[in-house]
């Protein structure tokens, strides 16, 4: 009776930590059974030296996304660690994959600043709400953590891959429409469309969205469609990535600095907030365990093993690349603004984010901690550009430049140029609207 009850037990405990018992081996020799113990739990791939590290890489920072599985008293199994050369090809994956948003979407976002297309305007962040920003991070940050405590973390995950999937089908198609409209025939019928949803009438009619389209437009939103279908059945890791792109590009190109002042107190903001969620508190761990949606982007360490079913990742969360990458946009605007035709500070603060990215990969590996990769990137992509401008003579020029400026003297410049209204046309105007 007594053997039976120790079995019920121990079949329970392991129904609760997820794992099923093994038939139980032959009973070894007390001595023998406490020294396969003591190797089981000590080995470099248990999950009692790994599972800390891996669940703290959280929202920001990189790292692997999922803990190795546990290993059974039972039998003592655990996931195989990742080989040197599949660690190398994920960071180095990962690396380039941050390099490729940012590049593109700083000279995307030259364009988008000249863009008079109301769908294509920019967002400007001021001062303001670049100190606003991490205390709204925060908040947000916290309510996560307060929803995945009270409520089933099953519907929560639920409503969010429903928001960012139909989030990533509109900013994979916005990335890849400039890509498709090369591949269209001469004779392709392509008709424009536009979405206006207004509030209120007459002088008070107010635009909430207005969206211009064309059908190549439809045909980029149909494949993205398709993506997103496959995201939302299979959570397929190639998926994830191609969302988390899309995110990264759309965030580097429609998120503008009005100044360099702005972008530092951003940054700054930030680079406090990254370092107290990751090492002050486990907040961040709990969401970035249960928050199931593209906002980081993963690659396999054992891909060389398992193929495109691998399931040992890295990962690097989406604000480490967006933040750093708005900065070093406004950079590159602000080197076409010399009219140098040099880029100096826009490569400068480029080699600057690989530098951060690469330290923060090295530290972790040797002190097998997590590390906030803002904790890096900000002094790296701050203090390079600043170096070169101290040199140049040219911190004035850089803490001066200002895009709402530039846009003033482009309307002042129309003005100038065409006839300035009379007090006798204005006059005449009103007594029309009079009658």
């Amino acid at each position: 009776m007594r053997g039976t009850q120790r079995e019920a037990q121990r079949v329970t405990s392991c129904f609760f930590r997820g794992t099923w018992p093994s038939p139980p081996p032959p009973s070894p020799p007390l001595q023998r059974r406490r020294r396969s113990w003591s190797r089981s739990s000590s080995s470099p791939g248990s999950a009692a030296s790994t599972m800390e590290p891996a669940l703290s890489e959280a929202l920001n920072g990189s790292g692997p996304a999922e803990p190795p599985a546990a290993p059974s008293p039972a039998n003592g199994t655990a996931r195989p660690p990742s080989t040197p050369e599949g660690i190398a090809l994920a960071y180095g994956s990962l690396l380039l994959m941050a390099l490729l948003p940012i590049f593109f979407g700083a000279l995307r976002s030259v364009r988008c600043a000249r863009s008079k297309n109301a769908s294509d305007m920019p967002e400007t962040i001021t001062s303001r709400d670049a100190a606003r920003f991490p205390i709204i991070a925060s908040c947000t940050l916290l309510g996560l953590y307060l929803f995945f405590k009270i409520f089933s973390q099953e519907y929560i995950n639920l409503l969010l891959s429903m928001y960012f999937f139909v989030l990533g089908i509109l900013a994979l198609s916005h990335t890849i429409s400039p890509i498709m409209n090369k591949f269209f025939p001469a004779n392709f019928p392509n008709k424009q469309y536009q979405l206006l949803f207004t509030q209120g009438s007459g002088e008070n009619k107010e635009e909430i969205v207005n969206y211009e389209f064309d059908s190549k437009d439809l045909v980029c939103l149909t494949l993205s469609s398709i993506i997103g279908v496959w995201y939302l059945l299979r959570k397929h890791w190639i998926a994830n990535n191609l969302f988390g792109l899309a995110f990264s590009l759309n965030g580097v190109e429609l998120l503008h600095l009005n100044n360099v002042s702005t972008g530092c107190i951003l940054l700054g903001g930030l680079f406090v907030y990254d370092i107290f969620w990751v090492f002050g508190t486990n907040v961040m761990v709990t969401v970035a365990k249960s928050f199931e949606a593209p906002i980081k982007l993963v690659f396999p360490q054992d891909l060389l093993e398992k193929g495109l079913e691998a399931d040992n990742f890295a990962m690097l969360g989406l604000g480490d690349i967006v933040i750093p990458g708005i900065f070093i946009a406004l950079l590159l605007r602000f080197d076409i603004s010399l009219k140098k035709n040099t880029h100096t500070y826009f490569y400068t603060s480029f080699v600057a984010y690989i530098f951060g990215l690469g330290l923060t990969i090295f530290i972790m590996h040797v002190f097998k901690h997590a590390q906030p990769a803002l904790l890096y990137l900000v002094p790296a992509c701050i203090g390079f550009p600043l170096l070169v401008a101290l040199a140049k003579g040219e911190v004035t020029e850089m803490f001066s430049y200002e895009e709402t400026n530039e846009k003033e003297k482009e309307s002042a410049s129309e003005c100038k140029e065409g006839a300035p209204p009379s007090s006798s046309s204005s006059s005449s105007e009103t007594e029309k609207k009079e009658q």
